[in-house]
């Protein structure tokens, strides 16, 4: 990308993942970024943090109507930058990409479009209904309908449309889907004909409703039905109940809050996602460098006088690893040194540095560190660096002290608390109080303080309460017990992929007792 370049980049139809590879890369390298409110949020996170960002959606703060959007592109690139126009669905289909396309080019100005997955395809494949099918639908009709918008005549030849066979698709909300059903019926479509509606579609929030055709002009004609959707009219539906994949999966709908650090929540989010959940992201908790970074660095100028180097995080190899690096020694300065990890994900952070370790416990805690240690070794007189957080317990030096060793503490990384009200992240008070949530998950005790501090302990108490709370360990849920929180779900082994096995196993279990909330 040598010259200022506007790419019209399809977003897809919600599901950030299913941004194409080509849309990916101009995204992340684009020092201006116009995106539409349809567009997921979590595809902005892509964006060079230098880069400029601007919502021209019609939700946003300042909204701009398509010609000054047009303007605003031309402006941008002409200032030498080069532009990501981020765009829900595909940018030819159905929206106003062609009429920023036609502008650019009569401005002179070079663009590229990067197709995406329209609607009307994206959300019948994820509630199981192929558009296309032998002997079932093969012709396909993709219609944006304006009807019942105004009294205006209809823009769609509804008497040549309701006798096309194979398969219909349309774009609309409440009113427009309503009259446009309306039309096919009265224009001679069948009012047996099978027909689906799919609202929120590729998300985890899908919803899919299908039934006759006159059975979904009752439903989408209630005065209530405001939402946009996507309206399917066809045989090819009959297939929907053999190839349904999304809206089965075991946490389907489920709404479970991750309350990890961000940078370290997409093993957790991905892994819900995965089985169907929407994880709604709420990091109560930031991690960082240390205030002083002198005591950390003393320790690495000489860690090769330790024998042992003990990790009970893998934030805790991190910071201390990068550190270590941006010291006078390396990594060689630990031949010699015996290194012990808490538990598989912090052994597999110091793998990454090619670092093997000389001991795990079976049970992935702190308090287990200390026997499996002495099992094999007596340490008296050894010496044993412990880089941690600063908000790390005693509990392990002082084992280890009493074991006969020669402990040295020092804080390798920062955890501070996130303030919930400026961090730009949901409305979690309002999500539980209006039982919008079905799991909160937590991964340590310093997450679940700083969510009560967040909430007020009473009120954390009481909304928690409504919900299952999911922790990581015994550390975990003890911390949460002392405030008033009692934990519904818990891993026999305190990690993440047993955790999710956890919920999915309590929510099954609830699903069978008719006690899903």
């Amino acid at each position: 990308m040598n010259e200022a370049r506007i790419y019209l980049i399809g977003a897809g139809p919600g599901d950030p993942a299913l941004l194409t590879l080509k849309g990916h890369r101009y995204l992340t390298a684009a020092d201006v970024v116009v995106y539409d409110h349809l567009v997921h949020q979590r595809l902005l996170r892509w964006v060079r943090a230098d880069a400029e960002t601007i919502d021209v959606g019609a939700a946003a703060p300042r909204p701009l109507e398509q010609d000054a959007i047009c303007l605003l592109l031309a402006e941008k690139a002409r200032e030498g930058k080069t532009v990501a126009r981020l765009k829900w669905g595909d940018p030819f289909v159905f929206d106003s990409g062609g009429k920023e396309a036609l502008f650019l080019h009569e401005q002179g100005v070079p663009f590229e479009v990067v197709p995406g997955i329209p609607s009307g395809i994206g959300s019948p494949t994820f509630a199981g209904i192929p558009v296309t099918y032998p002997e079932a639908g093969d012709t396909l009709t993709l219609v944006r309908g304006h009807e019942g918008e105004t009294d205006a005549p209809p823009k769609v030849a509804w008497s040549h449309l309701a006798r096309v066979s194979g398969t219909i698709v349309t774009y609309g909300a409440g009113p427009q889907l309503a009259a446009m059903v309306k039309a096919l019926r009265r224009h001679g479509r069948a009012d047996s004909e099978p027909a689906a509606v799919i609202y929120r579609g590729t998300l985890p929030t899908q919803h899919t409703v299908q039934g006759s055709l006159a059975e979904i002009d009752e439903l989408v004609s209630g005065p209530d039905q405001r939402e946009a959707a996507v309206l399917v009219v066809g045989r090819v539906i009959g297939l929907r109940d053999h190839l349904r994949w999304f809206d089965t999966r075991p946490l389907f709908g489920r709404q479970i809050v991750v309350t990890r650090p961000r940078a370290q929540a997409s093993d957790l989010v991905d892994r819900l996602e995965q089985l169907g959940a929407n994880a709604v992201e709420l990091p109560t908790i930031q991690i960082g460098d240390p205030d002083d970074l002198a005591p950390l660095d003393e320790v690495c100028g000489r860690v090769d006088t330790f024998d042992w180097l003990v990790f009970t995080s893998a934030n805790a190899v991190a910071y201390f690893i990068r550190r270590l690096l941006n010291s006078p020694a390396d990594v060689r300065a630990l031949k010699g040194v015996r290194l012990c990890a808490v538990g598989p994900v912090t052994a597999n952070a110091l793998s990454r540095y090619g670092l093997k370790v000389d001991l795990i416990p079976e049970e992935y805690r702190s308090e287990e560190i200390v026997r499996a240690m002495c099992r094999d070794h007596d340490l008296t007189g050894h010496t044993v660096l412990l880089p941690r957080g600063n908000l790390a317990r005693d509990v392990l030096p002082s084992q280890l002290r009493q074991a006969g060793a020669k402990v040295t503490t020092v804080i390798a990384y920062r955890t501070a608390p996130v303030d919930l009200e400026v961090s730009g992240g949901p409305d979690i008070y309002r999500l539980l109080l209006e039982r919008q949530i079905d799991i909160v998950t937590f991964t340590s005790g310093s997450s679940v303080k700083n969510f009560v501090k967040a909430l007020g302990e009473e009120q954390a108490s009481d909304l928690l309460g409504r919900v299952d709370v999911a922790c990581i360990g015994p550390v975990t849920a003890d911390v949460a017990s002392r405030l008033g929180i009692a934990t519904t779900i818990m891993p026999t082994v305190s990690t993440i992929p047993r955790m999710v096995d956890a919920i999915v196993a309590h929510t099954q279990s609830a699903e069978l007792q008719g006690e899903h909330r």
